[in-house]
């Protein structure tokens, strides 16, 4: 496995320092850049491409909401894992509707932090703590959340099986050995439901499975 390129976002230094202390007991990982506002984030950007984007909300000059608007719209590729201290709806919404890819409380450990850069460069989403699933979930349900499918989607049987496993957080060659396709296979299905659903990223379709009932 090529080694997953990291860039962190946060203008505390003493917390990017621990990051990578707490990132470098795994050797998977590379830490390719650091800047502490998202003007900064958006420069080296320019220059340099980390697959994974640990991004802090509050910052200088410029927010890490508007700094993961312009990462969504100018490199979709990048998966961005949003870091903060609070665990209030709104910014989960905020958060959801412009295309993070994953929220970890900043008082997570290392191991968790490791984690959840995987899930987000395998996956394409990480919210796996039980706070963010329950909130989610919430969310949805009780229509604070108000994401824009499309109307009359017919999903088929295939669809429908690999969308669930989607939602127990399976990565594509795990789905592949289950339902007997190749993980390229999969990964078209995927791209298939966002498409029909019209969804930006793997969150969007968590959501909509949440909110139909595809999934508990």
């Amino acid at each position: 496995m090529s080694k997953i390129k990291i860039a962190i976002a946060d203008d505390y230094k003493i917390y990017r320092d621990g990051l990578k202390v707490g990132l470098s007991k795994d050797d998977n990982l590379e830490i390719i850049s650091e800047a502490d506002n998202g003007e900064d984030l958006m420069k080296l950007l320019e220059t340099n491409s980390p697959d994974v984007i640990i991004m802090d909300l509050k910052m200088p000059i410029m927010d890490g909401m508007e700094a993961t608007k312009l990462v969504r719209k100018n490199y979709p590729a990048i998966k961005v894992l949003v870091v903060t201290m609070y665990e209030d709806d709104k910014f989960i919404i905020h958060l959801m509707e412009n295309g993070a890819n994953g929220y970890l409380l900043k008082n997570a450990e290392p191991d968790e932090i490791i984690k959840s850069i995987y899930a987000v460069y395998e996956n394409g989403y990480y919210f796996n703590d039980v706070v963010n699933k329950a909130l989610l979930k919430k969310l949805v349900l009780k229509n604070n959340l108000k994401p824009s499918f499309n109307q009359n989607i017919d999903l088929t049987e295939r669809e429908q099986e690999v969308l669930k496993m989607i939602c127990e957080e399976k990565t594509a060659a795990e789905i592949a050995k289950e339902i007997f396709l190749s993980p390229r296979s999969v990964e078209g299905i995927r791209q298939r439901l966002i498409e029909k659903i019209g969804v930006r990223n793997t969150a969007g379709l968590v959501m909509f499975a949440v909110k139909n009932g595809i999934v508990d």
